[in-house]
């Protein structure tokens, strides 16, 4: 907590050392997870991208921001796509490993350009390409024998700069609804079309999801992300468009906001409470993640390139020492000084709410979860000891059961 005795301890000023260094970040935080297919490449191959880190590293590009870093992707990605694309052709017309094997390429083909716009979409090249990772995974989709559709919505309680429309993506079990629905949040470097193992989670237990990014990190956004109140517009549309859409069921939907999605999932349970069952913030911030002291760390911890652009351009600050100054008088649900913003100090009571995370989190610390057990209604928390960011492996087998348990008190 602030004057340093936060719980990670030692590690809250600990250098993790990969900082400005591909070839660090590739052997001591980065292959094994990608020989694992798991976050942040998760649906991918490591045949794919050793030899694009090889790269990288031979040619010491560093900065991800660089054009250099994301061209490094993208012949990987186009040309997993364009295999992709000859095999569903053959597969329409012959044999059905045709198309299984479209469907790998496609997975594959959406990592790839995942990591070639990583760790935010802050470039003009890096939003050609969410444009591209768009276009390919909906198309990869559509082999699917559940597909994921797009549906653009009009946004019709923007207000202050936002902007006229909102993309979600819906999947839903075969046959007539309603289903119990997931309102998946994204996060700062995970968007719509990174979540499909999460939506055949909810298909395996009747469950229909709608997938939405926050303001300030995707080019489709509309809410306008100097305004502390634009989200509160945002899922008021949102929720409406859930209880028009028949194959939804309005009565229960559980909001699951990730990583800094999470910060959204907090508020929406107290805003928006009577619209939705129970909110899982997981691996949320709140209020010290946008801190001073905490923000004068964050560039030595586990995150693995640095976060000051990032946030800089997702909240909408000139440069990282005006987000220090600022960013916690306006953004906060704790201490925010603006009307409306700082709903969980105000009392506000909320929804049923699980709060999870790993005890050592550098990116979000742990204390803006259990800051909320001293406001409101009373929360369920779970906190994974000695895990980091997000509490993984461990954290979804609290979270789904605790889905599970949620809808189930509902049900009927």
């Amino acid at each position: 907590m602030p004057n340093g005795n936060w719980i990670l301890g030692d590690l809250f000023t600990k250098n993790y050392g990969h900082r400005g260094s591909i070839a660090k970040l590739w052997e001591t935080r980065w292959k094994m997870p990608c020989q694992r297919s798991v976050y942040p490449f998760h649906d991918g191959s490591y045949e794919d991208f050793e030899p694009i880190f090889q790269h990288l590293i031979a040619a010491k590009i560093n900065d991800p921001y660089s054009d250099d870093y994301t061209n490094a992707f993208l012949p990987t990605a186009r040309e997993l796509v364009k295999k992709a694309q000859d095999l569903s052709k053959l597969g329409a017309s012959s044999k059905v490993e045709h198309k299984e094997e479209a469907k790998k390429l496609y997975f594959r083909a959406n990592a790839v350009f995942r990591l070639a716009r990583f760790p935010y979409i802050g470039t003009e090249l890096k939003k050609r390409v969410f444009e591209e990772q768009k276009e390919a995974y909906m198309q990869g989709t559509q082999l699917w024998d559940i597909p994921i559709t797009e549906e653009i919505i009009p946004h019709d309680n923007a207000a202050n700069g936002d902007g006229d429309s909102i993309p979600l993506y819906i999947r839903h079990p075969k046959g007539d609804g309603p289903f119990p629905t997931i309102l998946l949040i994204t996060g700062l470097d995970g968007h719509r079309p990174d979540n499909t193992e999460r939506t055949e989670e909810h298909l395996r237990r009747g469950w229909a999801t709608v997938i939405c990014d926050i303001p300030g990190t995707t080019v489709d956004c509309p809410a306008n992300k100097r305004d502390p109140l634009s989200p509160d517009r945002l899922f008021t549309t949102i929720l409406s468009y859930i209880v028009q859409n028949p194959q939804l069921d309005e009565k229960r939907v559980i909001a699951w906001g990730l990583s800094a999605g999470g910060y959204y999932a907090i508020r929406l349970a107290h805003t928006h409470r009577e619209k939705l069952i129970g909110s899982v913030g997981h691996g949320a911030g709140t209020h010290y993640y946008i801190g001073r002291e905490w923000l004068s760390e964050i560039d030595k911890h586990e995150y693995p390139f640095g976060l000051e652009r990032a946030y800089c351009q997702k909240y909408g600050y000139a440069d990282f020492e005006e987000m220090k100054a600022r960013c916690q008088d306006e953004f906060s649900l704790v201490s925010g000084k603006g009307e409306g913003v700082a709903v969980v100090s105000q009392g506000l009571p909320s929804c049923r709410m699980l709060l999870i995370n790993g005890t050592l989190d550098g990116c979000m610390p742990v204390e803006d979860s259990m800051l909320l057990a001293e406001y409101g209604s009373p929360k369920e928390m779970r906190f994974i000891k000695d895990r980091l960011h997000m509490g993984y492996p461990e954290a979804n087998g609290t979270v789904f059961p605790w889905l599970e348990e949620v809808m189930a008190s509902k049900a009927g």
